[in-house]
């Protein structure tokens, strides 16, 4: 079982920075493919970036096309953390963001969130014009 806790939401004005971090409970971290997923009100869930594990210690990222360029998905298996850097941030990034766990390759893009087994309960993240 694999326990997630998301931090760093808050506040930011367009155009700034923000970083979420999501720590995560259990062993066999490094084998787990890790994603991050936002939602806002009346919206469905939409896919952000992913960092999926390839066996060994190979790992692969990949980013929802609305985030490419401006955001980046990182992970330190030494301390069981997943991070995304957020950057060049937009009002239409408001949403609360989740961060998600599969063991093994899960692939990325549109409708992957049900290969997730475990998700954090979430963190809000507001950008104002």
């Amino acid at each position: 079982q694999v326990q997630l806790v998301e931090s760093g939401g808050g506040l930011v004005q367009a155009g700034g920075s923000l970083r979420l971090s999501c720590a995560a409970s259990g062993r066999s971290f490094s084998r787990y493919s890790m994603g991050w997923f936002r939602q806002a009100p009346g919206k469905e869930r939409d896919f952000v970036a992913t960092i999926n594990w390839n066996g060994g210690t190979t790992y692969t990222a990949h980013y929802g096309d609305s985030v490419r360029g401006r955001f980046a998905i990182s992970r330190d298996n030494a301390k069981n953390t997943v991070t995304l850097q957020m950057n060049s941030l937009k009002v239409e990034d408001t949403a609360v963001y989740y961060c998600a766990a599969a063991y093994g390759a899960v692939g990325a893009g549109p409708r992957t969130d049900y290969k997730y087994d475990y998700w954090g309960q979430g963190t809000q993240v507001t950008v104002s014009s």
